[in-house]
Parts: structure tokens; sequence; C-alpha cells
């Protein structure tokens, strides 16, 4: 079963036991998919669907930071609800451990001096980690592992 149609199969579950918040949220999936398959009069295979997923859930962390500084915790807490469900159609990713493991031995095969070699590092995670890592917390890594001792 492809993930669109796994996607359905949960909308379907989901209006059965009137889970209004999950229902909203994969309805906004199915209409985002549906979207770029007319726009673009294409047949989205499950890649294509994960780097929609992908996209919406950088979308809810971008707007739970603007409604956390905005003192709206209403409403991040929303976003934070449909961030689980999103996540929750991504991939395993690697743990925390795995991916500064991985940061370590980049930096090290790219003889990383500073943080001016940051891109180079950059470089060599993006090709090696796999589809959906969240980058912006590789970086935190990078930086990190890069700093001046």
């Amino acid at each position: 079963m492809g993930l669109k149609e796994q996607i359905t199969d949960d909308m379907k579950t989901a209006m059965r036991a009137k889970e209004a918040a999950k229902l909203g949220t994969i309805r906004l999936i199915l209409a985002e998919i549906k979207r770029r398959e007319v726009d673009e009069r294409i047949e989205l295979d499950d890649e294509q669907t994960l780097a929609i997923i992908e996209k919406m859930i950088k979308q809810r962390k971008d707007s739970i930071t603007q409604f956390e500084a905005g003192n709206r915790a209403d409403l991040a807490d929303i976003e934070k609800a449909e961030l689980a469900i999103l996540a929750a159609y991504m991939p395993a990713g690697l743990s925390e451990e795995e991916i500064a493991a991985e940061v370590a031995a980049a930096v090290t095969a790219s003889g990383a001096a500073g943080p001016q070699d940051m891109g180079k590092v950059m470089g060599l995670l993006k090709a090696k980690l796999p589809k959906g890592t969240d980058m912006s917390a590789v970086s935190g890594l990078i930086k990190k592992a890069l700093a001046p001792a």
C-alpha cells in the first residue's frame, strides 16, 4: 500500500472515530497532494508525497516558533498537534546519537578546522543522512563540533 492510500485510509478511520483534529490535518495533506497532482498533471509517488509532508512539517515548526514568540500558546498547541500527526507519516530517522556520530565522522573526513568549513561538512552529511532528517538540528550539531575549543 502506498503512502497516499495509507493517508486516505487514516482519513476514513478518523472520520469513523470522530477525531476532528486528526481528520482536519489529514485533509490538509490530501488537499495539497491533490493540488500538486492537478497543477502538474502527474500522479505523485511516495517520495513526492513525503516531500509535501516534510514541507508541511517545516511550516508547522516555523508557526510554533512564531506563536510562542507572540505568547499565543493556544495557537502553538494546535500547530504542535498537527505536527505530531504529520510526523507519524515520516519514516523513522536516525537517533540524536547516530546523527552526532555521523557529524563527527564528516568533520574528520572533510578535515574541517573551524566554522568557515561548515559548508564542506554539511555537503557530506546531506548526501549521507536519510531523507527527512531535520537539517536544522544537524546544522546545530555541526556548529557545536566546529566551535573553537
